[in-house]
């Protein structure tokens, strides 16, 4: 009826979290931007905040070295190569007056070296008279003088105390050294063997290892590249066993919730007799058995004997409005015969069953 209100709908309950829409709540609290999601259960809260923490720390981490990165590059002197050297003023550059180095760039002819040593033989006060003279000079001069020599001496210095000397970029040229005899002396041949046989076998590198770098001074020697500077996994591994214990924990809260929703179901749940007690007197009170019926060509009519006082003729002839479940017709009028006594003949429904 149109007075009457409709019952309302029970709300089901919608799992917001479906696989995209997890994706995306880890996505936006990965880029600090957040969700129009959250979760509401306690568990679903504990992994959120988890994976909060987790994307925090490791956020700030990234960041921090990165900047620590970037300073440590504007700090290094951008000097990697005879290039970078010859390139730039800042950094004055030297080396053993009257030595083989100087020798060899008063000598190049490639214009590179020789304009090397057009800067050099211009400022006088670049050279140096001994190495230890010119090693001094480079580790009091805070960055801003480099000292060109052999490798070997080169390499020799880096690794004794203070450690605080480096060898940049490649080597200029390669040159031997030998060891002087008498012309014609027998001793020539003998000793190029020898030296031949040390270097073929590996003798010679095993020796420069040992009085070199076997035996350095720098123990925490290391070149101070910027790939030296990244994160590693033992970092930030506390972050990773802060999410995977969170995780466990979110996942036994889940399961004591779990627990306690079914115990509550099964408290709430009505016993299967008392539900069958209570059908059976619904039907009782909904069912009204048939005083008559009477079959009519496969069709079933039903009446009920109606109750009379006085007999009134003027409503003798009234209709009587009988609703029945047909496929076609809402309503059936039927005319009641006037009889006496008032008791009506029986009643053919045509509405099929």
């Amino acid at each position: 009826m149109s007075g009457e209100q409709p019952d309302a709908v029970p709300q089901a309950t919608v799992n917001e979290f479906s696989i995209l829409n997890s994706f995306w709540f880890a996505l936006g609290a990965f880029m600090q931007q957040g969700c129009d999601i959250s979760p509401r259960s306690i568990s679903g809260r504990i992994v959120g905040s988890v994976w909060w923490f987790f994307t925090l720390i490791l956020i700030s981490s990234y960041t921090a070295n990165l900047a620590a990165f970037l300073t440590v590059e504007r700090m290094v002197t951008p000097i990697n190569s005879p290039e970078d050297l010859a390139s730039q003023t800042e950094v004055q550059y030297g080396t053993l007056i009257h030595g083989s180095t100087w020798d060899f760039f008063r000598k190049s002819q490639i214009s590179l070296y020789s304009r090397m040593w057009e800067y050099m033989n211009s400022r006088k006060q670049v050279f140096v008279k001994s190495y230890d003279e010119g090693i001094q000079r480079v580790r009091t001069s805070k960055g801003k003088y480099a000292l060109l020599i052999e490798s070997p001496k080169n390499d020799y210095t880096n690794e004794r105390e203070p450690c605080d000397t480096m060898k940049v970029g490649r080597n200029l040229d390669a040159k031997g050294f030998g060891i002087a005899t008498p012309l014609g002396s027998p001793l020539r041949d003998p000793i190029n063997l020898a030296v031949l046989s040390l270097k073929e076998n590996g003798e010679l590198t095993k020796l420069m290892n040992k009085w070199w770098f076997d035996r350095t001074e720098c123990k925490h020697y290391d070149k101070q590249d910027a790939s030296r500077n990244e994160l590693s996994l033992s970092n930030v591994a506390g972050i990773f066993y802060i999410l995977i214990g969170g995780l466990l924990v979110a996942l036994a809260v889940a399961l004591v919730e779990f627990c306690m929703k079914s115990s509550n179901r099964s408290s709430n749940r009505i016993p299967l007799s008392d539900t069958m007690t209570s059908n059976s007197n619904s039907k009782n009170r909904l069912t009204m058995p048939p005083t008559a019926r009477e079959y009519d060509n496969g069709r079933i009519g039903y009446y009920t004997p109606a109750t009379h006082t006085d007999p009134d003729p003027i409503h003798a002839n009234s209709h009587t409005q009988i609703v029945a479940n047909s496929r076609h017709d809402a309503s059936t009028l039927l005319k009641r015969e006037n009889v006496p006594g008032g008791v009506p003949p029986a009643v053919h429904d045509n509405s099929c069953l």
